[in-house]
């Protein structure tokens, strides 16, 4: 059967043999777990067979210890004795079965803490964390961490209120680390993070945050990346049912949740992870050099040894399943493909670079099962890979004989503007470089572009506006103090505006932002250390700054909101329409095509061009939608006219049909649609989540009132929703409004600061989930299903022992209706079931051990 990889690539036929090689083995192991497993899916359900699961009279605990003489259950239940043994069952499986006491309740109590004992085969003791440990907790007296018997009773596990979102057709990415979301110098928590951050994200526009540091990691300073109980979330930020708050909250705002995968290694540390788990270095591990990485100090897995792969597979779906995560960005993919990992090699596109005895099809193979079981377990899943190498099908489907990846990170791109202000001057910066740079992907292969990640914020680097401002960032920033920007201000504004806008234009077909660039974050990321005092001051976040109106912090985000907002409603990451027109080289003009909307660029320092010609496709009148040098952005404001303007069509120029003529400013970027495209108004309909969540057969009686303006006076307009459930504002480009019930109750924005829902730009929208708005019509009330119906019904079919994590809809909805229908609680308090019952105090952040 041939491959459409190659119908692609045609050129890929010289690596022909290689390709089958892991193609076929992928095949293999798919028919080999449907013979032995009952398939992939079932095969990667490792977590009801190890780990601590219920049976009819108690408990059993099974662990994967193929090299252990004998192992016991020990912690706090049995005063860590070695009173409780495992019996070896045979093929490396050891267990214990734990019968409830007399009473009824289990005989581990709930959050108790605990590990397995392990005598190797070579007479060494040692007490490692058990491996499918769903909760670590430090114990500060030791600084090791122990499992956690983390089995919460029925009415006190968290319940999935909403849905997922629908997989982004644009997707926008906010990369984010929770312990490091806040402005106080803390570890903050998942509960803080749901209910102060998420909001922020979704105001700011994107729909898709990427939560690093989710697994837990001994080591707090190492990002996340050297992870020590794979199946436990960080506990240094709450607990699990906390973790699936902000999850669940992510999923009622319409944002999609990745989480940072790490399967590339694991931490070498052999007391809180799973390094020599049975006493050897080749339990869950390559052994020998083969399982050590020598430039990240941590251990190799063996991808394709049985148990290994369950487990892996297993991790996978458990994050899937129990947390509801809608995929993964998968750290690392370069040092798993390649046997060097990478270590001294340079790519430059030649084959020979990614084929050949340094590829390890073990994890080409692993990588392909991966993605497989990820898109056949949540269709709308994303998954994304971290590849330097660039290495040829990482992002075709697996089906086609690729890896089965939806995008790649572009990670030349920040490497590029990181090295041109370093080390060019800016009348120097070459336009066909950059370009080049950001055009430079294989066809059909999405990538993630992005301008600086979280690399290039730790401590060691510079952001971009780091690389831009410097010092004045402290000294330029306050408006009161400098009430005209600085040359150094003024430069790195708008440079940091254009960067970001060229990017997102034209860099790929999805977009990135670590948190707090979005505004030009001032401070480095520093992990608190014996050589800082243990301080988290640099191990924040300062949402504070853009919020104070006296800083011109302000207009960098304001910036990156309105981008987005445009980007949402032409949404042209998704559009496969890109053709660059122009790139200057002296004028330093660079113009491109992208979907509906055309992109120019002046990133001359000095030179304005006033009639500049430039070749466009579409023969009508143009307009202004977005500049750069708008006020609202701390510019100069002199390209109001295209605002209000449209620019006529004009003859073909730079071998397109047509052009326009236009003025541009030195360092200034503007985006221009078609006037076409802007007619028509603001329409605003009633998707059927919001109904749904708020309680509301219809809407009925509900009213859109539309902030107004007149004599300086801010008054409401009231509006009904027709029968098809909208409001037409015909003769609006943008609007601010509330809405309203029939009784008047105001129903607010779950985004906003001000509960107000804000359009920007002419279009459709939708009020959806918690309260908020989505491009599109949205879906009607009357073809909305809400999930817990679905849900419900699911659960109706299936046995008695199904997951209890749904309640009747009418419960829930009391609930909520009790609870005033805010939809959260604050940061602190017990994390509600959709039930309403709130979760006693062994639940809540405050019983973690440990920061």
């Amino acid at each position: 059967m041939a491959l459409k990889i190659f119908e692609i690539d045609s050129t890929l036929r010289g690596c022909e043999g290689q390709i089958w090689d892991r193609v076929n083995g992928y095949r293999w192991w798919k028919n080999e777990l449907q013979e032995k497993e009952n398939g992939m899916a079932e095969f990667a359900e490792g977590y009801k067979i190890f780990g601590f699961n219920r049976t009819k009279g108690g408990y059993v605990y099974r662990e994967w210890l193929p090299n252990a003489k004998q192992a016991f259950l020990i912690g706090e239940f049995n005063g860590w004795q070695n009173s409780t043994p495992l019996q070896n069952e045979g093929f490396g499986r050891w267990k214990v079965d734990l019968p409830n006491k007399e009473d009824g309740s289990p005989m581990i109590p709930h959050a108790s803490q605990l590990k397995v004992r392990v005598e190797s085969n070579d007479g060494g003791w040692h007490d490692p964390v058990p491996a499918w440990s769903k909760l670590a907790w430090q114990d500060h007296t030791t600084n090791l961490f122990n499992g956690v018997f983390w089995e919460p009773p029925e009415e006190k596990q968290y319940v999935f209120q909403h849905a997922r979102p629908e997989k982004p057709e644009n997707l926008k990415i906010y990369e984010a680390h929770v312990g490091m979301g806040s402005v106080e110098p803390k570890v903050a928590t998942y509960v803080e993070f749901a209910d102060n951050i998420l909001p922020r994200i979704k105001r700011m526009g994107y729909n898709c945050v990427q939560l690093m540091a989710v697994a837990e990691h001994a080591h707090y300073g190492c990002f996340g990346y050297h992870v020590t109980s794979f199946f436990a979330p960080a506990s240094r930020s709450g607990t699990p049912e906390e973790l699936k708050y902000l999850v669940d909250t992510a999923h009622g705002l319409g944002i999609h949740v990745l989480m940072d995968l790490v399967h590339a290694h694991a931490s070498s540390n052999t007391l809180d992870g799973i390094a020599q788990m049975d006493g050897t270095d080749h339990c869950y591990t390559h052994g020998g050099p083969k399982g050590h990485h020598s430039e990240w100090d941590s251990k190799i897995f063996n991808y394709l040894k049985y148990e290994v792969l369950r487990f892996l597979l297993s991790n996978i779906k458990w994050w899937l399943t129990e947390y509801q995560f809608d995929g993964f960005r998968f750290d690392g993919i370069t040092s798993m493909l390649y046997h060097s990992h990478g270590i001294g090699k340079g790519y430059t596109g030649g084959y020979h670079e990614y084929f050949g005895p340094d590829a390890d099809i073990d994890s080409h193979i692993y990588l392909m099962l991966a993605n497989d079981l990820i898109h056949s377990v949540v269709p709308s899943a994303v998954t994304v890979a971290e590849d330097v190498s660039g290495m040829p099908t990482i992002g075709l489907p697996v089906e086609w004989g690729g890896f089965g990846f939806d995008y790649r990170l572009a990670m030349a791109i920040p490497d590029m503007f990181i090295k041109l202000l370093k080390e060019v001057g800016d009348d120097n910066w070459d336009m066909g470089h950059i370009c080049y740079t950001l055009t430079n992907r294989r066809h059909l292969e999405k990538v993630v572009a992005y301008a600086e990640s979280h690399d290039q914020a730790i401590v060691g680097d510079k952001t971009l506006a780091f690389w831009l401002m410097d010092a004045a960032m402290y000294t330029d920033m306050s408006i009161h103090q400098n009430p005209h920007h600085t040359m150094a201000v003024d430069r790195g504004l708008a440079l940091h505006k254009m960067i970001r806008l060229l990017v997102q234009g034209l860099g790929g077909e999805g977009y990135l932002n670590f948190m707090g660039n979005e505004f030009g974050h001032p401070e480095w990321v520093d992990f608190p250390r014996p050589e800082n005092g243990w301080s988290h001051h640099h191990c924040r976040r300062r949402f504070d700054l853009p919020e104070d109106d006296l800083l011109r912090y302000k207009f960098f985000q304001n910036f990156d909101e309105l981008m987005n907002a445009l980007e949402n409603r032409f949404k042209w990451l998704s559009s496969w329409h890109q053709y660059v027109t122009l790139k200057h080289g002296a004028d330093k003009v660079i113009v491109f095509e992208r979907g509906d909307l055309l992109f120019v660029f002046n990133f001359h320092p000095c030179n304005s061009y006033d009639g500049y010609q430039l070749g466009c496709m579409w023969n009508e009148p143009m307009r202004t939608i977005l500049d750069t040098d708008e006020g609202r952005f701390g510019g100069h404001q002199r390209l109001e006219y295209g605002h209000g303007n449209p620019f006529p069509p004009m003859h073909g120029a730079h071998s397109r049909n047509h052009s326009v003529k236009m003025y541009l400013p030195a360092r200034t970027a503007q985006v221009l649609v078609r006037d076409s495209l802007l007619q028509g108004g603001v329409k605003i309909w009633m998707d059927g989540s919001f109904l749904s969540y708020w309680s509301l057969p219809t809407c009925e009686g509900m009213k859109l009132s539309l902030q107004t303006w007149k004599d300086g006076k801010q008054e409401m307009m009231d509006f009904d929703f027709n029968d098809a459930g909208c409001v037409e504002l015909g003769l609006n480009f943008d609007a601010t409004f509330r809405i309203l019930d029939a009784t008047g109750q105001d129903l607010p924005c779950k985004s906003s600061k001000d509960g107000f829902y804000r359009v920007f730009f002419p279009g459709d929208y939708a009020v959806s989930g918690l309260g908020y708005l989505k491009n599109g019509p949205g879906c009607p009330v009357d073809k909305f299903e809400d999930p817990e119906e679905v849900e419900e019904a699911e659960q109706a079919e299936e046995t008695p022992e199904a997951s209890p994590t749904t309640v009747p809809k009418d419960e829930a909805k009391d609930a909520k209706a009790k609870e005033g229908k805010t939809g959260g609680y604050s940061a602190g308090s017990a994390v509600p079931a959709a039930a309403g019952k709130a979760v006693s105090a062994e639940v809540t952040t405050s019983a973690v051990v440990g920061a």
